[in-house]
């Protein structure tokens, strides 16, 4: 049985809906935000993150934003590129788009190049042994 889909990330998918085609995920305990395939914030405790990464985080952090941090098993805090935002773009699709904006710029750089296709093994003619 489907887990309930929190409000939180109702209301963030409407932030996020003029950006291009949201959906969400339930994963890690969390949920999970796609735009467009992109894998680009996440939804933990209730509270929303967006992707950062060097090129980003300064901006996050000048705001007042906050890093996704998290306890290991071994009771180590990890922090992931992972950001909050400013108050203010939690209330309009106008104030969140240009820090969702940075969290797919992020999300497009993170993007691992894709694998150039194998070329097909041309076969050569077997040789005959000469006597």
């Amino acid at each position: 049985m489907p887990r309930p889909v929190p409000e939180l990330v109702i209301h963030a998918s409407e932030l996020f809906a003029p950006l291009g085609h949201i959906r969400s995920k339930a994963m890690f305990g969390g949920w999970g935000f796609y735009c467009d395939e992109l894998f680009f914030a996440i939804v933990v405790d209730e509270t929303l993150y967006l992707k950062a990464d060097a090129d980003s985080a300064g901006r996050f952090r000048a705001a007042g934003g906050e890093p996704f941090r998290y306890a290991k098993k071994d009771g180590r805090m990890e922090t992931m590129n992972y950001w909050t935002v400013p108050e203010e773009a939690m209330e309009t699709p106008a104030g969140m788009r240009p820090w969702a904006q940075e969290a797919l710029a992020a999300a497009v750089r993170a993007r691992k190049p894709a694998k150039p296709p194998k070329s097909p093994k041309i076969l050569q003619p077997r040789q005959k042994a000469k006597p």
